[in-house]
């Protein structure tokens, strides 16, 4: 795994190109590039080895969730929202054949030569775009078109055609107020309307249930859906009014993702493997890649912990002191305090910096898709400093043949 700089004399270019060519609207956030201005290379044999680890990762995480789905005291375990607990006798039709499942591994190279994946984006992964048109640009950038790599975007629309056999109308679920929410779905909305799906954009209450089936009620768009295409977190939509949110739960119109993501979304995922294990549900690869996870209350004089909120997303008030700014790290220690089961402990990594051309070093976090438990292609982010958060900057992914 390396680093290679774009030139300089190049680099204006690829971001207009990214800008305009690869749906990255907004390549900056508040005043941080997150555009990096560099490629991750990965050597044959290091893909070879994450897509192992990630399949291995996909089918344990599939298996837990089903089992999860038909033993709803072990659920509780995981902190659901009291909304969504509710819902799961609701799930209980739930048909892995008619539906798509999508999740994203978030890999890191640590200090002891080994892989460490921090958690499973197993709800509402993004990076669709920059996955599956940044590669193809940034090795023009560098003249190396013999570099290689898979296009989440193509292996998605694959999986789509043979669940929908290329007809139908697909409803791009996502947060119409957050542009950066829209690219991720306009990208895709676009490929697939290539495809000649009818797509229709809109919010999670632009969909109302009747019999268990989906239908847009946008004006003009008055129809039935043949595929929910959801982009808004669990988390998020259980707040929506009036409240046509549980039909997402039992509907028998076709999801990627269904509501039954939201197990392996709860960072207490880990707190349920001893009982997924008597079950017969081996954990073994997500035992061996994952930090030691325990309840805040049980870290006690441990060291070298640090506290995640459960259903966080983009790094956001995770306490790695080094990469908080201000005075984060204490506000963090304090919500802790205060809230002790919105948060875990995890034992902190040491991640191993990737060094660049210049000497300036960078810390990695290498996500690896799967589709129906196939790997779909991968989306990289890169950081000065040891947590990956909303500063991070976005970095294309080839690979050596």
């Amino acid at each position: 795994m390396k680093l290679i700089k774009i030139p300089e004399d190049r680099y204006y270019e690829y971001k207009i190109q990214a800008m305009f060519d690869c749906y990255k609207w907004d390549p900056q956030f508040c005043d941080s590039n997150t555009l990096s201005k560099h490629i991750l290379i990965l050597t044959q044999k290091e893909n070879e080895e994450i897509i192992k680890l990630t399949k291995s990762l996909d089918k344990e995480t599939r298996l837990a969730e089903e089992y999860l789905n038909q033993n709803r005291k072990l659920a509780k375990k995981l902190a659901l929202p009291k909304q969504i607990l509710k819902q799961i006798p609701n799930m209980q039709t739930y048909d892995k054949t008619q539906n798509i499942r999508l999740m994203r591994y978030d890999f890191h190279p640590s200090t002891d030569n080994h892989w460490v994946v921090t958690e499973v984006n197993s709800d509402c992964p993004g990076g669709f775009a920059e996955s599956s048109l940044l590669p193809d640009i940034a090795r023009k950038m560098i003249n190396m078109p013999e570099l290689e790599y898979h296009s989440f975007g193509e292996k998605m629309v694959d999986t789509i055609n043979n669940k929908l056999n290329k007809k139908g109308t697909i409803m791009m679920v996502h947060c119409t107020c957050f542009s950066d929410d829209r690219q991720v779905m306009q990208y895709l909305g676009d490929r697939l309307e290539k495809e000649g799906y009818k797509i229709i954009y809109g919010a999670a209450d632009h969909i109302n249930f009747k019999d268990k089936k989906a239908y847009c009620i946008l004006d003009n768009n008055q129809e039935s859906i043949d595929l929910i295409f959801r982009f808004t977190p669990l988390e998020w939509l259980i707040q929506m009014k009036p409240r046509r949110w549980d039909g997402y739960f039992n509907t028998i119109t076709k999801s990627c993702n269904h509501p039954i993501s939201i197990y392996a979304q709860s960072k207490r995922f880990p707190f349920v493997w001893e009982e997924l294990e008597k079950a017969g549900i081996c954990m073994k690869t997500w035992k061996t890649l994952l930090p030691e996870t325990v309840e805040v209350k049980d870290v006690g004089k441990k060291e070298g912990f640090i506290y995640k909120p459960v259903y966080g997303r983009v790094g956001e008030r995770i306490s790695i002191k080094e990469a908080c700014k201000e005075d984060e790290y204490e506000r963090i220690l304090q919500d802790v305090k205060k809230h002790p089961k919105q948060y875990l402990a995890q034992k902190n990594f040491q991640s191993k910096p990737l060094k660049s051309e210049d000497g300036k070093e960078y810390h990695i976090c290498l996500g690896s898709y799967t589709i129906e438990g196939e790997h779909a292609g991968y989306y990289a982010r890169m950081s000065p400093y040891p947590r990956i958060d909303s500063y991070a900057e976005d970095i294309p992914v080839l690979i050596e043949k």
